[in-house]
């Protein structure tokens, strides 16, 4: 590679200053079972591999509601040890050598198949980044499979001489659309994107992602190519694809430019959207710069930004972190809580689509520091060998997040207050719309999101204090900033605000904070009532790996999220559980069985259902992937007594519970109590007995639990204990003590 390798990135990735507010969501396909909200916001995982992408896609994206990941390019690409003097520079990943996805930076194509699979098992699309304008810099080299290239000579496509812009010319006029679209920029060799051969090229390599499972592209260099070149790829694409990908593109319009983000609108049938560069130095002028936030009461297009419905939005992206590019000031982590305000505000405010960055850490002081890649191995002996150090590496309980410290990562999409603030655009975005405006006339401001979001931000020194005029229901609030809510168990591990009858909410804001309330965390007023329901299945047949669920569309069952479905116990031939579900409700479900959560197998045919009655228990069984009845046919029954000699408080009872329906099938609530037998009392301990029939020749699981009138249950320590129960008619009897 030349020492062009400066102005190369500069212009690859930064490329030149675009110029909100109907609702657009991302074209995402549903995902069945699994997603039943809107999503908008997707992050950008800069650089991580694709082992790495999948586990963040279970532990935290798709859990947190995000719509999607931008990836970083999969292909094959030129190999840089050592790139304005840093060490393996990230800009190596916006060099193609071909469309193989065999070995990249990132992994192989196995593993990005595996990633791709797990992240839609999750509700979390993956968008690629796709490096489509050229090929590599330089005039020959070593892929990261391994491969030679040379100058317009790629045998892995292939493309020659042939397949390139000819005469060969560098970019030198933007205002000549045809030199900033048919000539190299800054080295990178320009591929002829009018011949029916290269478009055809790119577009069987935007293919096979597809079919693989990718749900979008962000089209890389886009100013760089025509609109009619790029309109049919584009078209020969969303033509031989069943579900037609999401299209974003980057190209940046300047004033006065020859080539404007608008020339492109009309493609992909007029739904193409864009990344809006504007936006971030705009939000910097208010949030770091001489501005106020109180202005942002009109921020849309009409402070020269492009419609809402066409427009990618960000604060910073891998390019503006860095400086590269020119158009204005962005703000980035280094900023501290100042960058956080910023996000909260872009997530709450409706425009565009956000796409939030999560960096490594990095310098922009010189070139050196720009150029930095990301963290990496030591390799053998010490020698740095150039493969990635992903967030996950060494499988450890949580991510090497949060450092600042070069060779560190940064995850800004787990911040709490950026995380959670997904969770709180997921839930306003059918109100696309702002209301209830407040601000102090500086840098004090509210807003509302109608009847489902109300956030305030405090970018001064003092508290905010007040008390706020919101259009939310009356009820009890979490606060997302302070703390996550579990919708599960409807709790709040930050501040809780209350909302009276008008609407009128008192806040207290700290300096530099927010607080945002939103409808999708509301607090329960009162306990709901519940009622235990035995779901049992016969043939689910599992594997010696595989675990049964029930996972349906209440949270009590996992909101059809598999792994937080309900365990199924063995069951005398079949799988049971017993759960405890809110009483009168609709509840959809179905039966599932995997050995990891990651990759399961769900029954076949439609959703069940049933209703919960208002009081008492009920029962369903099913046969699974089926719509016949249950057999009913049966080994008989035998009588176990068991005796456990326990301590207990005044107040505290003993009940087993185990493993088929007739011990609770493992709910506390529907554990079996005993009683204490008479006379063997000494001090706090005694001894409890239960006789129960039970399934006969099974061997069934149960462990004793102490439960207490305020709901507590502590369960013995230990392995489960084991029972194999007599056949038919018979009893045994069982002499334990609490463990």
């Amino acid at each position: 590679m030349p020492h062009a390798l400066q102005a190369l990135k500069k212009a690859m990735l930064g490329l030149a200053v675009g110029a909100a507010a109907a609702l657009t969501t991302l074209n995402l396909t549903p995902i069945a079972h699994a997603q039943s909200t809107a999503r908008t916001a997707f992050v950008h995982l800069f650089e991580w591999k694709w082992t790495d992408v999948a586990k963040e896609c279970e532990d935290f994206l798709g859990p947190k509601g995000f719509a999607a990941v931008q990836v970083s390019p999969p292909n094959e690409h030129n190999w840089v040890a050592t790139g304005d003097g840093a060490p393996y520079p990230w800009w190596m990943r916006y060099q193609p050598v071909s469309y193989s996805l065999d070995t990249s930076r990132s992994g192989t194509r196995a593993q990005f198949i595996d990633m791709v699979n797990r992240c839609n098992a999750k509700g979390v699309a993956i968008y690629v980044d796709a490096v489509i304008n050229h090929m590599s810099g330089g005039t020959g080299g070593t892929s990261s499979a391994g491969n030679a290239w040379s100058y317009h000579s790629y045998p892995r496509v292939p493309y020659g001489s042939n397949d390139f812009h000819n005469p060969v010319c560098g970019i030198t006029n933007y205002n000549n659309a045809a030199n900033v679209q048919n000539c190299e920029l800054s080295g990178l060799q320009d591929l002829n994107t009018d011949s029916n051969y290269v478009r055809g090229k790119i577009a069987d390599y935007l293919v096979d992602l597809v079919n693989i499972g990718v749900k979008g592209f962000r089209v890389d260099a886009a100013k760089h190519i025509s609109p009619t070149d790029l309109g049919v790829i584009v078209d020969n694409v969303n033509s031989r694809v069943t579900n037609k990908p999401y299209w974003f593109l980057e190209v940046i319009g300047a004033p006065g430019e020859a080539v404007q983000p608008d020339q492109y609108f009309g493609l992909n049938g007029n739904l193409m959207n864009i990344t809006e560069f504007a936006y971030g130095p705009k939000l910097h002028a208010k949030f770091a710069g001489a501005g106020k936030l109180a202005d942002l009461q009109t921020f849309g297009p009409t402070w020269g930004i492009m419609a809402s419905n066409r427009a990618v939005a960000f604060t910073d992206n891998h390019d503006k972190q860095r400086g590269h590019g020119g158009g204005g000031n962005y703000l980035t982590y280094h900023y501290g809580a100042t960058y956080d305000l910023a996000n909260v505000f872009m997530l709450a405010w409706p425009y565009g689509n956000p796409a939030l960055m999560s960096s490594y850490a990095f310098k922009k002081d010189t070139d050196f520091d720009t150029s930095f890649g990301p963290p990496y191995n030591a390799g053998v002996s010490g020698i740095p060998n150039g493969t990635t150090k992903g967030p996950w590496d060494g499988g450890v309980a949580q991510p090497a997040c949060f450092s600042q410290t070069v060779g560190g990562w940064v995850c800004e999409h787990r911040f709490r207050p950026i995380a959670n603030m997904v969770g709180f655009r997921n839930a306003t975005i059918n109100n696309f719309f702002v209301s209830n405006w407040w601000s102090n006339g500086n840098n004090q401001i509210a807003f509302g999101r109608g009847n489902l979001g109300f956030v305030a931000i405090n970018k001064e020194g003092a508290t905010l204090s007040r008390t706020f005029a919101t259009s939310l229901a009356a009820g009890r609030y979490c606060d997302v900033i302070s703390g996550d809510f579990n919708a599960t168990a409807g709790t709040c591990a930050g501040d809780v605000y209350t909302v009276d009858a008008s609407g009128n909410v008192a806040l207290t804001v700290e300096p530099f904070k927010a607080v945002a309330l939103h409808a999708s965390a509301k607090l329960p007023t009162t306990a709901t009532p519940k009622v235990n329901v035995l779901f049992k299945v016969q043939n689910a047949d599992p594997s010696g790996s595989q675990t049964v669920v029930v996972v349906g569309n209440i949270a009590e069952l996992g909101a059809w999220n598999v792994c937080n479905g309900v365990r199924l116990s063995a069951d005398a031939g079949a799988h049971s559980g017993m759960v405890s579900l809110p009483v009168s409700t609709a509840v959809q479900f179905k039966y599932v069985k995997y050995a990891s959560c990651a990759s399961p197998t769900w029954e076949a045919g439609n959703n069940r259902a049933l209703t919960t009655p208002a009081s008492g228990t009920a029962s369903t069984c099913g046969v699974f992937g089926s719509t016949a009845a249950c057999t009913t046919t049966s080994t008989g029954s035998a009588t176990v007594t068991f005796n456990v000699t326990a301590s207990t408080v005044m107040g505290q009872n003993i009940a087993v519970v185990g493993s088929v329906s007739q011990l609770g099938a493992w709910s506390p609530a529907a554990a079996i109590a005993m009683n204490v037998v008479p006379g063997t009392g000494n001090g706090q301990s005694n001894q409890w007995r239960l006789s129960v029939a039970l399934p006969a020749n099974a061997t069934i699981e149960y462990k004793f639990i102490k439960k207490s009138s305020s709901g507590e249950v502590i369960w013995e320590s230990g392995a489960n204990r084991i029972v194999n129960t007599p056949t038919a008619g018979q009893t045994t009897t069982l002499t334990e003590t609490w463990k």
